[in-house]
């Protein structure tokens, strides 16, 4: 007697480099009648493949934010090689999402769970001025930041601490009600580029809580602006208490630049 699934191809792990400009998103998480990231690559892809499918992200990143280096995987039994995948997939996604790259990983490989690391940078415009096409992926504040105190204010993150002072109530940024508020900080650092008049904050972490990096930034435009000094700022980290530390930066600052695995 013949196996019936022995005609069926194999089921694929397909991983996804992801690049989008988070604007005209509420976020990455699927939600109903909202427009997400996830729901368009869900629906681009099932439309090639001619299957449901879930994808699976490395985090999501909240509403206005956006990524270059995000990552995500789904299961499929379409035999379509990788690279004309990719190609078929940015024929049909919205302009604002695109795909960078298509591989075939282990079976056992999780976007999520498989991550060891991320990385964000946040940007902010000095200039007076801030044009059109820029906009959308800054923050422009042409007030005067002290630079050096924000840099010395940054240093303070590194390490392994309890963040509850810089994460909103809720949940994390991969969607779990998590009661460990610790995360480890491998970098943290200010970054000033005078010619074009930015300011980015680059910070590099295991994993962080629901909207961690806004409220980091936030607080350290505070120290720029005198109102904190980095002492403040390890004793706010010791409070944990988000009450004592400085507002969530703006979502369109903010990117995920890189996830390592």
């Amino acid at each position: 007697m013949l196996d019936a699934t022995a005609s069926q191809p194999p089921t694929r792990n397909l991983r996804l480099l992801l690049a989008y400009d988070g604007t005209d998103f509420h976020g990455w998480q699927r939600q109903p009648g909202l427009k997400t990231v996830q729901a368009a690559v869900e629906s681009a892809i099932a439309r090639i493949v001619g299957e449901p499918v879930r994808v699976y992200a490395s985090g999501r990143t909240d509403a206005g934010v956006h990524a270059h280096g995000q990552v995500a995987n789904f299961a499929t039994s379409c035999p379509i090689p990788e690279a004309n995948l990719g190609k078929a997939l940015n024929d049909i996604l919205p302009p604002g999402i695109r795909v960078r790259a298509v591989d075939e990983v282990a079976p056992e490989f999780h976007a999520r769970y498989a991550a060891r690391s991320k990385t964000y940078r946040y940007r902010i415009l000095q200039t007076d001025l801030c044009l059109p096409f820029l906009w959308r992926f800054v923050w422009h504040h042409p007030r005067a930041l002290d630079r050096r105190r924000m840099a010395e204010a940054a240093r303070v993150f590194i390490g392994e601490h309890d963040f509850t002072s810089f994460a909103a109530t809720g949940p994390t940024e991969e969607g779990d009600l998590e009661p460990s508020m610790v995360r480890s900080i491998f970098a943290s650092r200010i970054v000033w580029r005078e010619r074009n008049g930015l300011l980015a904050y680059e910070v590099r972490g295991s994993g962080f809580l629901h909207h961690m990096v806004r409220n980091l930034v936030g607080t350290l435009v505070e120290v720029g602006r005198a109102r904190f000094t980095p002492a403040d700022v390890l004793r706010i980290l010791k409070a944990r208490d988000r009450t004592l530390a400085g507002p969530t930066a703006p979502p369109q600052g903010l990117c995920l630049t890189r996830v390592e695995y």
